[in-house]
Order: structure tokens, then C-alpha cells, then sequence
């Protein structure tokens, strides 16, 4: 087996702000690939991020330590056990290589990915939201707009700007159903308390995300969840399969996403547990490309909500994969019909330019 790894930085349509983070236009994400003797291909991608310590460096010096002779599509289980070997690193890293083996060995079973893993993907069932990161009250609005016809949003809030941002929505779309993030802006119970009664006013509102920050005591989420008039979803507090457990006390569902799983396997299985203890499940995503958006849409018939609109944020992805239609997931016109989907843009060369 090849290893190779290339750095993409993705570029966003709009500057992209959430509550914990300073604003951006540019998201670096390492894609990996996967070679064996005969020519066949399996894509990963590592987006990672600094909320979790992570970025593009850690990743490349995790990947330079993996021996690719000890990786086999044929092999799903020895692989893992051989990456599991390896002493700790970026959860995104692991994603990566997770993700490009699932998707070599599906296409070697001539499969599309959701048929390989024996969930399916039923056309016209999968809607995503579409996120509306923090801006201006007009540039808010703008985007707003600009997204008419997705049958929900995601809005980001947590600063102290919540009423403004809410009102600038609200003024460009008045009923629209709305999912609010707030990742992890409110910083006590009872400031996330007040700010929840608050939105509970508005009917469309569906639930909040990572309301306060995930060292608050698990006391604290008891507390908070007890009270609530709206559904709590754990983000930040929900990195794996064994934080399920502690998030059923504290919240009513939780956000997995493949790069904090560290791939399909972690995510599957903490999607599953989820499930299991009576959670709602939900599946998001960083800014990706087309690979990584793809990889998470193959689980989709594991979730209640889908928040997998990464590749719709930017403007120069490399791939082409699931589609987004105003929301609506599809693989009809996906460019392969095995593994995840996905293939270069036609006129993408590969490795890039820069590389």
C-alpha cells in the first residue's frame, strides 16, 4: 500500500465566525490517499481543529509515522488494530485513514459505502441544514437570503450580539426552522437558562447545541437539562463513543462528527450507543471538501438530524460527491458509483499545484 498526503486550503464563501473562534476565510484540511498494488484508490480527509489542539502540522507528523505496508483494504480490522498500535495523535489524522480505507474497500467490493456498511441511503429522506455563521446584522440577513429555499438553518450564537443576529434572521426569513448553536458561549447555568427561555419564545426554534462550555460539572447539565424548554444537543462535550454515557445525564441528544471520532468506525459506533441510551442523533461536520461531507453521508440513515453543509460553504472544492440540493443530501449524481462517490473535479489536478 501507497500512503500520500496533500495539504487543500479550502476557501469560504463568507468569513466564517462562530462564539469560540476568531473569523476566517480559509479552513486547511490535509487530504489523504490511499494506493494499493493494484491501482485501487481509497480518499481520507483531515480537517482539523484547534478547539481540539489540533492542526495541519500534528496531522502530517502523524501520518509520517504510519507504515502503509501495515494498512490492507482487504484487512479493515488488522488495520485498525495496527493504527490503534500507534501512540496518540490528531483524532483527524486517524479519521483520514479510517475514512480512506472504508472507501477502498467498498470499491473493492464494488459497493457504494452505505451499502457496504449495510445501512443504505434512501434518496429524498436526508435533509441537512444550512449554517449561517456570526456577521454583521446585514451580512446576516444577506446570507439569509442567499440560502431561501433550504427548509432549515443553523444560526451560530454565544456572544453578546444573540438578539441582534436572531432579529436580523428573522427579519429575512420569518418562519423558517431554525437550529441554534451557541458553541459554548454561555458561560453558567443561568445565563444558558435565561438565554434558552428566551429562544423557546420563538416556535420554529428546534433545539441548541453546546449551550454552555464543555468543562462546566456534569452537575451543571443536570441542572440545565431539567429546565430546559428546549432540546439540548451535546457538541463539544461528545468527542467519542465513551462521552455517550455522561451526555444522556446532561443533554438530549449529541452532534457526531467523523473528525472527532476519528472516522466512520468511531462515529458509527458512537452513533449506535447514542441511540442505545435514548438519545437524538445528530451528524455535523467542520468546513470540509466533498470527501470528508461525503464520508459522514454515508451514515446518514443512522441520524434524526443532519447538519453536513461544509462543502457548500467554500468555494474551491477539489471534489465533487453527495450533492446538496437546497438541503436535500443525494448521491444520483454522484461522480462514482463505489466507496464513497467521490472524484477530482474535471481540470483538478492531483497532487495540486501548490503542493
Amino acid at each position: 500500500m501507497q500512503l500520500s498526503w496533500h495539504r487543500v486550503n479550502l476557501k469560504l464563501v463568507h468569513a466564517w465566525q462562530i462564539a469560540s473562534a476568531p473569523p476566517t476565510r480559509h479552513q486547511p484540511v490535509v487530504i489523504v490517499q490511499l494506493r494499493d498494488a493494484t491501482g485501487l484508490v481509497g480518499w481520507g480527509e483531515a480537517a482539523p481543529s484547534l478547539r481540539y489542539g489540533e492542526d495541519v502540522a500534528a496531522v502530517e507528523r502523524f501520518l509520517a509515522r504510519v507504515d502503509p505496508q501495515r494498512l490492507r483494504f482487504e484487512d479493515l480490522v488488522g488495520s485498525r488494530r495496527y493504527l490503534e498500535s500507534l501512540e496518540p495523535g490528531p483524532a483527524a489524522a486517524r479519521c483520514a485513514l479510517d475514512v480512506a480505507l472504508w472507501d477502498g474497500a467498498a470499491r473493492r467490493a464494488c459497493q457504494p459505502l452505505h451499502d457496504f456498511l449495510g445501512l443504505g441511503f434512501e434518496e429524498g429522506r436526508h435533509v441537512s441544514s444550512f449554517t449561517i455563521g456570526l456577521d454583521t446584522p446585514e451580512m446576516v440577513q444577506a446570507k439569509v437570503r442567499a440560502a431561501t429555499g433550504y427548509p432549515v438553518l443553523k444560526i451560530k450564537l454565544g456572544t453578546p450580539r444573540d438578539a441582534e443576529i436572531l432579529r436580523a434572521v428573522r427579519a429575512a426569513a420569518p418562519a423558517v426552522r431554525l437550529r441554534v448553536d451557541a458553541n459554548e458561549g454561555w458561560p453558567t447555568r443561568e445565563e444558558a437558562l435565561r438565554r434558552l427561555e428566551w429562544l423557546a419564545q420563538d416556535p420554529a426554534i428546534e433545539f441548541v447545541e453546546q449551550p454552555m462550555p464543555a468543562d462546566r460539572p456534569l452537575e451543571d447539565w443536570i441542572w440545565l437539562k431539567e429546565r430546559s424548554p428546549l432540546p439540548l444537543i451535546a457538541d463539544e462535550s461528545c468527542r467519542t463513543e465513551a462521552d455517550v454515557p455522561r451526555c444522556a445525564e446532561g443533554f438530549h441528544g449529541v452532534n457526531v462528527k467523523l473528525v472527532k471520532t476519528g472516522g466512520l468506525t468511531g462515529a458509527r459506533a458512537a452513533l449506535e450507543r447514542a441511540r442505545s441510551c435514548g438519545l437524538r442523533t445528530m451528524l455535523g461536520c467542520m468546513i470540509e471538501s466533498s470527501v470528508g461531507i461525503s464520508a459522514a453521508a454515508h451514515l446518514a440513515a443512522l441520524c434524526d438530524f443532519l447538519d453536513l453543509d461544509g462543502n457548500v460553504l467554500i468555494g474551491n472544492d477539489p471534489f465533487l460527491g453527495v450533492g446538496n440540493e437546497q438541503g436535500h443530501l443525494t448521491f444520483a449524481h454522484a461522480p462514482e458509483p463505489w466507496g464513497l462517490r467521490v472524484a477530482l473535479r474535471p481540470g483538478v489536478a492531483w497532487p495540486p499545484e501548490s503542493a
